[in-house]
């Protein structure tokens, strides 16, 4: 019997899988697949049967039950002897569900092993040329979720106060929440001249960044209409670019 692979697929371009996840992915039987997987990536596999279990944003079906369902279709498709593969966006334990289906598996002693994948963050600040620590600038960078503005107060008001001592933060899920996020960050940090990074479509043909800064990325954003997935990171400045007082600036990815 073949093991259960939860692979991270990265932020979308094929080259930047791992060796592993590439081999994976090409032998797959079956992929159960999430919405963000990128097109590219799933015609690596030519011959295996591909089953969308993702969802988008503002879907309103019941977590739980879709999750069990996805849980129900591993086991299921393990005890016929196939080759599974649970592919997610990014790195799997990075938002990416990935301990809810490693908990049912355990329960269950269904052998599988998890394959990391570059997230979104840390690939964009490559691919970009966003120093995301340095020497007497960084020395932490901070990954967070836009949903800790609806969750916790206590929450977002330290993370605003780790950007204020110097570190980088990266928020996934902000584009829709920037309202609540950014007053909280200026209210504890009180410099609007911040750097701010909005990037889309991270390693994409179609990526594009939009920068800013604390008193200037709402504006920014509004005007730029950037697609979904969009991911922020705040407190550090690409490389190329040191004018963050124009309102736009758009980096296009080389092909």
């Amino acid at each position: 019997m073949h093991k259960i692979a939860i692979l991270g697929a990265g932020p979308g371009d094929p080259e930047l899988l791992t060796v592993k996840a590439f081999r994976l992915i090409k032998d797959a039987d079956i992929i159960l697949h999430d919405n963000l997987v990128s097109s590219e990536i799933l015609d690596l596999n030519a011959n295996g049967e591909k089953i969308y279990v993702g969802r988008k944003f503002g879907d309103q079906s019941n977590q739980i039950d879709r999750q069990e369902a996805i849980n129900v279709l591993l086991h299921e498709n393990y005890k016929k002897g196939k080759k599974v593969v649970r592919l997610k966006s990014g790195d799997p334990y990075i938002y990416g569900r990935a301990a809810e289906e490693a908990r049912y598996l355990t329960k269950h002693k269904v052998p599988f092993e998890v394959v990391p994948g570059i997230t979104a963050a840390i690939a964009a600040a490559n691919t970009l040329n966003i120093p995301i620590t340095e020497r007497n600038h960084s020395n932490a960078m901070l990954i967070c979720t836009a949903h800790t503005a609806d969750y916790s107060f206590e929450q977002l008001n330290g993370i605003a106060h780790m950007l204020k001592a110097g570190n980088t933060i990266s928020i996934y899920m902000g584009l829709k929440s920037l309202h609540r996020i950014i007053p909280k960050l200026l209210e504890v940090c009180k410099d609007e001249n911040i750097p701010v990074n909005a990037i889309s479509n991270v390693s994409r043909n179609n990526q594009r960044i939009v920068t800013g800064t604390l008193g200037t990325i709402e504006k920014v954003v509004a005007s730029a209409s950037l697609d979904m997935p969009v991911v922020f990171i705040i407190g550090a400045t690409p490389i190329q670019s040191n004018n963050l007082n124009t309102e736009k600036v758009y980096i296009e990815r080389n092909s």
